[in-house]
């Protein structure tokens, strides 16, 4: 049987080992260690099961009904989530449909308006307005034969999509530790955390924020790389090794929140934001990956409950006016 080492897996599928983790974290994935080899190696069921998640990750399936998917036998539970999935989209398709209507009865209008030299009323215009309260919801017929270029263009036509926001984070001082080795978010994770409960951040300080970036980031022939936490702390606040405490100028960010896991996000969220006309990146310390962040939201509750289930994150890019 052959079996394929992690970064070979990496390569060939497109994907980055931290996703692969994350989905073994999750439970979607199995790898195995061999005596003779440190890192992790896939055999071909591991394969063909990754080939299945990525298909319905293409389909914008949640990992968490992924994880039922693969593991339902009977497959009743996977018809189900299949349905669900399906009116979701339904809703989408009759909701941009809707929209498409819309704007081309409004793009008429404008043609004949400007050669009478009439500006268009929208909320006058009754003919407009009779399409967006009684348009139905189109009958939609779906079709078999779809290849993964197929559906991997359509993911990308989505990416308009991307709900982006413009947001400014405060200069702080900060409490930072940094692993640098396989899988480096887990061991960096564990201590930051442990910092938060021992400090009794949360009730120090009850507006503190938690960071992350890679730093070193994962490079091409490299199965390591590292990590860095950032927990926001009070100024007069000091840390004992082996964490650092470390000033962020903080600044003008770009903003865009994604499920856990939903890494894939970052390449169209970055495409999207370099492609502004009114901002560009503005990309400075800390350096692992440009001055780019994680952040995870509503860490305050997610510790004083003692659960992390459903967490989301914000995607960070520093941004500047163009120009400026």
């Amino acid at each position: 049987m052959e079996f394929l080492t992690i970064s070979q897996v990496s390569k060939q599928f497109n994907i980055s080992t931290r996703m692969l983790r994350y989905y073994e974290k999750e439970g979607l994935l199995c790898s195995s260690r061999r005596q003779d080899y440190s890192y992790r190696i896939y055999d071909g069921e591991a394969v063909r099961r990754l080939q299945q998640i990525l298909v319905f990750r293409k389909l914008r399936i949640p990992v968490k009904q992924i994880a039922e998917i693969l593991n339902d036998r009977e497959q009743v539970r996977t018809l189900e989530i299949t349905q669900e999935n399906l009116r979701q989209i339904n809703e989408e398709i009759a909701a941009l449909s809707l929209m498409r209507d819309v704007l081309n009865r409004m793009a008429e209008k404008l043609d004949g308006n400007l050669k009478r030299r009439v500006r268009l009323d929208l909320l006058e215009d009754g003919e407009i307005m009779d399409i967006i309260h009684v348009l139905e919801p189109p009958k939609t017929n779906l079709k078999e034969g779809y290849s993964m270029e197929d559906l991997t263009k359509a993911d990308k036509a989505m990416e308009r999509k991307m709900e982006i926001r413009i947001v400014y984070l405060p200069p702080a001082e900060v409490a930072s530790y940094q692993y640098v080795g396989e899988n480096p978010e887990d061991p960096a994770g564990d201590m930051i955390l442990d910092f938060i409960k021992k400090s009794d951040l949360a009730r120090i300080k009850p507006d503190f924020r938690l960071y992350g970036f890679n730093n070193p980031s994962p490079a091409e022939g490299q199965k390591e790389y590292g990590y860095e936490f950032w927990a926001t702390i009070p100024e007069d606040m000091e840390v004992q090794a082996p964490l650092k405490k470390k000033h962020f100028n903080g600044g003008l960010y770009a903003a865009h929140c994604i499920k856990m896991g939903d890494f894939h996000e970052w390449e169209g969220f970055v495409r999207q934001v370099l492609a502004s006309k009114e901002y560009e990146g503005d990309f400075r310390e800390p350096r692992g990956m440009d001055g780019c962040l994680e952040e995870e939201l509503n860490i305050y509750t997610n510790v004083a409950e003692g659960k992390r289930e459903n967490v989301q994150l914000d995607l960070l890019i520093p941004i500047k006016k163009r120009g400026s």
